[in-house]
């Protein structure tokens, strides 16, 4: 037998074996990748909220602006149906669509620059409203108002509703300041209909 010696290279020699005089820097599995710099960090908050955010609150101000808004009771000139601090929504959409109808219950200023009140919708346009022995009447009518719990004292010579506004008062007779005092209201100088009680719980229910 040749004495010449014999090499022998096995295949699965222990990987240790295997990577001797393998270049330590040439990746041999899955690469870690860099962390995002801090302006590569910012930039994708800034685009969650850009995406997210803001059209979260341009739909807020639509709605806002549009179809409906929530408002505070202020004063007992609503009583017995709406006391102070219950909280309602106050929707826009049917105004936009119809006039306001005898009975609504409505937000809306005198003037532009006013607080917000809340009243009842009494004459409409072309209605003539008079006041006297304890009733309200509506073209020589008395009005039914079953939501009230007084009369309504005082006298008020009969007047004409102009067009596009409406006479407007409080539930609460001997307590509200209403078109007996600063007249007729202008129907673009209504916000709303009160449509909806959320708040206290034992209220919650449509507004009538």
């Amino acid at each position: 037998m040749n004495n010449e010696e014999m090499h022998w290279t096995f295949d699965d020699q222990p990987a240790d074996r295997r990577d001797e005089g393998r270049d330590p820097a040439s990746p041999t599995g899955p690469v870690a990748q860099p962390a995002p710099s801090r302006p590569d960090r910012v930039k994708s908050v800034l685009r969650e909220v850009a995406e997210t955010v803001i059209p979260a609150i341009v739909i807020a101000v639509l709605i806002h602006v549009f179809l409906a808004q929530a408002t505070r009771v202020y004063g007992q000139s609503m009583e017995p149906n709406l006391h102070t601090d219950m909280r309602l929504v106050v929707e826009k959409l049917s105004y936009r669509l119809h006039t306001p109808q005898r009975g609504d219950i409505v937000v809306l200023r005198v003037r532009p620059e006013d607080e917000l009140l809340i009243k009842r919708v009494i004459g409409l346009p072309g209605d003539e409203v008079a006041i006297h022995d304890g009733q309200v009447y509506v073209n020589g009518q008395p009005l039914e108002e079953p939501y009230l719990n007084q009369e309504t004292r005082g006298n008020l010579a009969s007047r004409i509703v102009p067009p596009l506004h409406v006479f407007v008062m409080g539930d609460n007779r001997g307590a509200s300041n209403d078109s007996r005092s600063f007249g007729p209201v202008h129907i673009d100088n209504i916000v709303g209909k009160a449509w909806l009680s959320y708040w206290p719980p034992e209220a919650i229910g449509p507004v009538q």
